[in-house]
């Protein structure tokens, strides 16, 4: 079968790897995506969403995507509220940080739909799909990739989008050290009686951290993240036992709750990958880096994942090898600083929250309330997450 020569391989379709192919759509490279599956629209309003930060907002309208969204399935965050065990409570806003908003609540489905639009009209990529990897050989000078058709790829770079059981990280035999949480994180969408005025909450509990996060109109978007027997408990609850629940945990703040969507539930999981580079190879987004949710930054980390290998690639001269390792070492050395604060900070505050030591809820209470008074120390708190 015919060999077909390309600059950039890219295995995986999710987020971080069509946001990658979206902002190389100037570049004078010939580019290949590999997905097994069409990215759909949820019936209704999709249960798995993310917050998006100004700084990737940003980026997404520089690759030609946020401006083609639906406005009306977007809605801003214009404050946060952060409850701790002991009536502890961490409050910002966008009006105090001076900025516009805090970022946004968009569902998955959303943005994966209209990347995946964006990537079909692109005139320097090639779309494979539905086809996965089967074979990759890597040699001095080409990455060679045999897709589960027979069809045969090469690459002077091929990059590893696949998410958390990445089949490339695996495949060229790059750790990954999984620190399982014991928790599942559970998601449901849920009608609410009194307005949320785009509002996120959040509340850690003995039984883990709920995220109230605003959707357009009266409803938002749950994200549980609890122990796993707990989970399996709500999963099991009929929808208006569910709804109470929520409810109550979260102090019955926006009233009688109705559920709108299916609950469903993912294993939570601290992954860290030493090395997310090597020759001719680079990883972006779940294949190289997993975090607890409570922070809301997980596709953040990957779209800044997209937008630095974008980067580089776009400003490396025709004649320089995009594969080489020396090269690729940039990438690498421009991303691990924040993945490894991300990952350190939400896993710290995570085991800070879940231990009963004596004098310890007292203490990170006080902790809370004390930053709560700081408006310079959340000032700069805030700024750091939408990426200021």
């Amino acid at each position: 079968m015919q060999v077909t020569a390309f600059d950039v391989v890219i295995v995986g379709g999710g987020l971080a790897g069509l946001a990658l192919a979206c902002a190389l759509r100037d570049a004078r490279l010939k580019i290949a995506l590999v997905e097994n599956r069409a990215p759909t629209r949820a019936a209704g309003w999709d249960a798995r969403v993310y917050a998006v930060s100004p700084a990737n907002a940003a980026f997404l309208q520089k690759a030609g995507v946020w401006k083609h969204l639906d406005s009306e399935r977007i809605a801003p965050i214009n404050a946060m509220q952060i409850h701790g065990d002991g009536g502890a409570q961490l409050d910002f806003s966008a009006y105090e940080t001076g900025v516009s908003t805090l970022g946004w609540i968009l569902e998955s489905s959303l943005m994966a739909c209209e990347l995946w639009e964006n990537v079909k009209r692109q005139g320097n990529l090639t779309l494979f799909c539905p086809a996965s990897p089967a074979a990759i050989e890597m040699t001095a000078d080409t990455a060679r990739l045999t897709l589960n058709d027979g069809q045969r790829l090469t690459a002077r770079l091929l990059v590893g989008a696949d998410g958390r059981d990445s089949w490339v990280r695996e495949t060229l035999g790059l750790t990954a050290i999984n620190t399982p949480y014991g928790e599942m994180g559970l998601v449901a969408n849920f009608e609410c009686a009194i307005p949320h005025r785009g509002i996120a909450r959040q509340w850690f509990r003995d039984d883990g951290v709920l995220a109230w996060l605003p959707l357009p109109g009266n409803r938002i978007s749950v994200v549980w993240s609890t122990p796993d027997a707990h989970a399996k408990s709500l999963l099991a609850l009929p929808a208006d036992e569910l709804s109470i629940q929520v409810g109550a945990a979260g102090n019955h703040e926006l009233g009688l709750l109705k559920q709108l969507t299916p609950a469903a539930a993912f294993p939570l999981r601290l992954m860290r990958v030493p090395r997310t580079i090597a020759p001719r190879l680079a990883l972006i987004g779940d294949a190289a880096h997993g975090i607890h949710p409570l922070s809301g930054h997980g596709i953040n980390l990957g779209y800044q994942d997209a937008q630095a290998l974008a980067e580089l690639l776009l400003t490396t001269p025709e004649w320089q090898d995009i594969g080489n390792e020396r090269l690729l070492r940039r990438y690498q050395r421009a991303r691990r600083e924040e993945t490894v604060l991300m990952q350190t900070t939400t896993h710290t505050l995570r085991r800070l929250f879940s231990e009963n030591l004596p004098g310890l809820k007292p203490l990170r209470n006080f902790g809370m309330n004390l930053t709560n008074r700081l408006p310079v120390i959340k000032n700069r708190l805030v700024r750091y997450a939408l990426g200021i």
